[in-house]
């Protein structure tokens, strides 16, 4: 479909397809075997300033917004959605920058993310907080002109890897979720270290940490917007980011559906090429009809959030929630008609499908979107 991008989507676009298909498609399976940190692969996202599509223009950015992020990001998923996660991670990360933080800390850290010169990271996640993001035990006193925090994240994306992470901790227990707030920690401080890398079973060519908090010294002024705004910041940032899973997840399950549609052409049984049985023609028919309808669905979200609407929080995690199922679908039915094939290593879909699952799961589970789909109905039918 046209989805009447304008000439600067499309260059988006294209760029990112071109790196997709010529430097990132060659060695997808080389980073899924390995686990390794893809950084050629980043320094040539970032040498073509694609790091800055989402980043305003006074920061080095090019001025875009979350659909330019999510152009990017399925084009990349289409060829990996390990090494996509690696760059709209970094995304992640400085929204919280682009949303809450002062002028100084916008000047200091949003040029060096815009250019790729330097990764971010967001770190909410701790092995007692997972959906329930309110039981954050990551605490962060204050201390004269610091904070000083302890603790443990978990599951971080880029961890390790990334030098500027937005990390949420408790200012004040008393108050629960309203307790918590967000700092910004740069990678060699003082107490701040990488606990183990985890072992996967899909976006293998991503980089997951635990980050490790030991009287880590933080400087009141790496405070983003006020005590006790962490978890709105938290809340905030997905609901700008979650497209891009969405988009991920479009990537991913775009990918499947050519391999299973070229592989349907090329595989003889009974003395024809597959492709000719109706049984394998609904497959492909109904896998290419869910993978327009969540794209369709995750522009039209990306878009409403660049218009400046404030109600966002549905249609974000409806985009999130609706593609990254259609993908799990997707890239089951396209092991499926690889048969036998599908489940061995020797081919592409089975990577697929690994990378599609994480995409049901992290920035909310797909349990978490429908609860807050729910919330926001019935919050709208309480204003009528």
């Amino acid at each position: 479909m046209d989805y009447l991008l304008t000439e600067e989507q499309v260059m988006v676009r294209d760029l990112a397809r071109q790196i997709a298909e010529e430097k990132i498609a060659p060695v997808a399976t080389q980073y899924d075997e390995s686990g390794e940190f893809p950084w050629d692969i980043i320094k040539v996202i970032a040498e073509s300033d694609l790091f800055g599509i989402f980043v305003e223009e006074k920061y080095g950015g090019t001025g875009g917004g979350v659909t330019e992020l999510c152009l990017a990001t399925e084009e990349f998923s289409k060829a990996c959605g390990g090494i996509a996660v690696c760059y709209a991670a970094s995304a992640l990360g400085a929204y919280p920058i682009i949303l809450y933080g002062s002028e100084e800390q916008k000047q200091k850290y949003l040029p060096d993310i815009a250019r790729g010169k330097k990764l971010a990271a967001f770190a909410l996640t701790e092995a007692g907080a997972g959906s329930d993001a309110g039981a954050v035990a990551t605490t962060a006193k204050k201390n004269g002109d610091f904070f000083i925090l302890n603790g443990t994240k978990q599951w971080i994306t880029n961890g390790g890897e990334a030098e500027i992470y937005t990390v949420i901790a408790v200012t004040d227990k008393t108050r629960g979720s309203r307790g918590a707030s967000a700092f910004l920690v740069e990678k060699g401080t003082p107490g701040f270290e990488f606990g183990k890398k985890e072992n996967k079973m899909g976006i293998r060519g991503s980089t997951t940490r635990e980050l490790i908090f030991n009287d880590c010294k933080i400087p009141k002024k790496n405070l983003l917007a006020k005590e006790g705004f962490g978890f709105i910041i938290a809340m905030k940032t997905f609901d700008k980011s979650r497209p891009g899973i969405g988009a991920q997840a479009v990537g991913i399950a775009q990918g499947a559906l050519d391999h299973a549609v070229k592989y349907a052409k090329e595989r003889i049984q009974f003395g024809k090429p597959i492709s000719s049985f109706q049984g394998i023609q609904f497959m492909l028919a109904d896998m290419a009809t869910q993978v327009e309808a969540a794209r369709t669905l995750v522009y039209s979200a990306a878009r409403y959030i660049d218009s400046g609407a404030k109600d966002i929080s549905k249609i974000s995690a409806q985009a999130k929630l609706f593609a990254s199922d259609v993908c799990m679908k997707v890239t089951t039915d396209a092991v499926q008609i690889f048969g036998g094939y599908g489940y061995m290593k020797e081919y592409p879909v089975e990577k697929y499908m690994r990378d599609a699952k994480i995409t049901q799961i992290y920035e909310g589970t797909n349990q978490i979107q429908r609860s807050i789909i729910a919330s926001e109905l019935i919050k709208e039918s309480l204003k009528k």
